[in-house]
């Protein structure tokens, strides 16, 4: 399985370890992926990803309740 997400493509970063003598070596740092079941299909989703998608679902939400609704209907009149 390779680790990269399925929704935006991001995967591993190159980087260097450094010792206490400042030695160089080379490693990698890979993404918080984690497994999650979107739209009933099982995905590898980067946390960056399912941190935004609750965002807009939430929004989303939000702007169904009756409340928002009265809200835009005195901002047109």
């Amino acid at each position: 399985m390779a680790r990269i997400c399925d929704l935006c493509t991001r995967g591993s970063n190159r980087a260097n370890s450094r010792s206490h003598s400042n030695i160089a070596t080379k490693r990698e740092q890979f993404a918080n992926l984690q497994t999650r079941r979107l739209g009933g299909i099982k995905m590898t989703v980067c946390t960056r990803c399912l941190k935004t998608q609750k965002k807009t679902l939430a929004a989303k939400i939000a702007a169904r309740t009756p409340k928002a609704k009265a809200v835009k209907a005195a901002a047109k009149a």
